[in-house]
């Protein structure tokens, strides 16, 4: 049985720079992402509000905390699905194949969100759009990491472009759905997801032919005998969260409690299996020892961060000063000066990592400089407690702040999660990756529920100054971590 991953049959050929100095599949592979960010910004943008604003504005007048609940759960739950893509295409079709069937999903649950009112047309459209988006980001991410070496000093480079092009369509989604929510309605923004995700797959499917056979490889195929075996698990899973939703015993009250346990459990089973497979060699087994912390600093990188479309959200209707000039600016585009800050910058730390070379810091410091920033970011909300509307000036700044930290971690997250990554398990360390991203993600919508506008200090002292502990003890961890990896930057 074959175990040969993505990054052992490389897509391009030896010494392709024809993107900027990268392989040409990486424009590509981007292009895709960017409208899929696109659609999903731009849902996510209005999607809080359209939850807990009134039925005279359109929403569907859920209690904000349990709303802002929901929101990390599904976010969650998106990131969660990784690992249903991964084992896909590592098992069964390949990145490729899995991507574009996640691609057709999001488009149909963006759909379902623009034309089936209520709470049905909500789950309808967020249950097609999370696995769908589970789907594309593994499978995509994966895809990229085939593109380059294990050693290739570009790599890190590479996948901060791939970041700022992805951005690009976080940037326009949500101006382009919270104009719509404002001026049309919540169905004319989801409307617009929609169609961005339609272009997107329209120009994918035209360029599906050029890929080359490594796209389609299956690493680790899913022998005939054992599919019957693997098709009963599903279904018991499906009967078992069936007969969960129906008795009550989870609710919207604690999904995202649920759902924080799930993606534990889902994480240490799968760290479980990839320590017992007999696929993986000794030194692959110490690297995915080393990646452990890296996974723990990113769920609560992302547990801050994933905090813009709920904390910051709210915060962003109700206590920023968003007049401009007279004109007041809609709610959901505070979400597009993240992507904004990213554009900008990106470039220049893709940059500055490919002029260091092999002199840049290791993956470890790197995380540990980002979850610093991250918690610092948190502490500077502090001047801003307790007073009046908070001038925009002071949002953009502490967004910045937000940016400069994920630059730190997430395109580093992705590069180095596919340079840990066992030969037999390529995909579905990413889906790790992920289900960092899902747990933090669902913390974001859990701590959401703790700020208190009346008594601010302790919520932003308490989420930033974690932050920045867990950070220097990495910080600290980080040459035995480089040791582990070896020979892993």
């Amino acid at each position: 049985m074959s175990t040969t991953h993505l990054s052992d049959r490389p897509a391009t050929t030896p010494g392709d720079t024809s993107f900027f100095g990268h392989p040409k599949m990486l424009a590509s592979l981007f292009s895709v992402e960017m409208w899929e960010r696109f659609s999903f910004y731009g849902m996510q943008g209005i999607l809080l509000y359209y939850m807990y604003f009134t039925a005279a504005q359109g929403g569907l007048e859920i209690e904000q905390g349990l709303a802002a609940g929901l929101v990390g759960a599904y976010g969650g739950g998106v990131y969660l699905s990784t690992i249903l893509g991964a084992w896909l295409a590592d098992r069964l079709f390949g990145s490729e194949r899995v991507l574009f069937g996640s691609a057709v999903l999001i488009m149909a649950g963006h759909i379902a969100l623009a034309l089936l009112p209520g709470i049905p047309g909500l789950i309808a459209g967020l249950v097609l759009v999370g696995v769908g988006s589970g789907g594309l980001k593994a499978n995509a991410t994966a895809l990229v990491g085939s593109l380059y070496g294990e050693k290739d000093e570009r790599r890190d480079a590479g996948f901060s472009i791939f970041y700022m092009g992805i951005n690009a369509g976080g940037l326009i989604g949500p101006l382009v759905t919270g104009w719509l929510q404002e001026s049309q309605g919540f169905h004319w923004g989801f409307g617009a997801a929609a169609v961005g995700m339609a272009l997107g797959l329209g120009i994918y499917a035209m360029g599906r032919k050029n890929l080359p056979e490594a796209a389609h490889h299956v690493p680790n195929p899913l022998p005939a005998a054992e599919r019957t075996r693997y098709g009963l698990i599903f279904v018991g899973i499906a009967a078992a969260v069936a007969v969960l939703l129906a008795t009550g015993a989870v609710n919207a009250e604690n999904l995202a409690m649920s759902m924080a346990y799930a993606a534990i459990g889902a994480s240490v089973l799968y760290f479980g299996l990839i320590f017992r497979s007999t696929k993986v060699t000794g030194t692959e087994r110490k690297r995915v020892v080393a990646f452990i912390p890296l996974y723990i600093a990113s769920a609560a990188f992302w547990a801050l961060f994933q905090q813009q479309f709920t904390f910051i959200a709210v915060y962003s209707e109700e206590k920023l000063d968003r007049n401009l000039f007279g004109w007041e600016m809609p709610a959901a585009w505070v979400q597009s000066i993240n992507p904004v800050f990213i554009i900008i910058f990106a470039g220049v730390m893709a940059a500055l990592w490919t002029r260091l070379g092999h002199k840049q810091p290791g993956s470890a410091l790197k995380f540990a400089i980002g979850l610093f920033v991250m918690g610092l970011a948190f502490l500077a909300f502090i001047p801003l407690s307790g007073g009046g509307k908070t001038p925009l000036l002071a949002l953009v700044g502490i967004l910045l702040l937000f940016t400069l930290a994920e630059l730190f971690l997430s395109p580093i997250g992705l590069s180095v999660t596919t340079k840990l990554a066992p030969q037999a398990f390529h995909t579905q360390m990413v889906a790790l990756f992920f289900l960092s991203v899902s747990l933090g993600t669902t913390l974001a919508g859990i701590l959401a529920g703790l700020y208190n506008p009346a008594d601010e200090l302790p919520y932003f002292t308490g989420i930033g100054g974690t932050a920045m502990v867990l950070a220097v003890g990495l910080a600290v961890a980080s040459p035995g971590i480089k040791k582990l990896m070896g020979g892993v930057r």
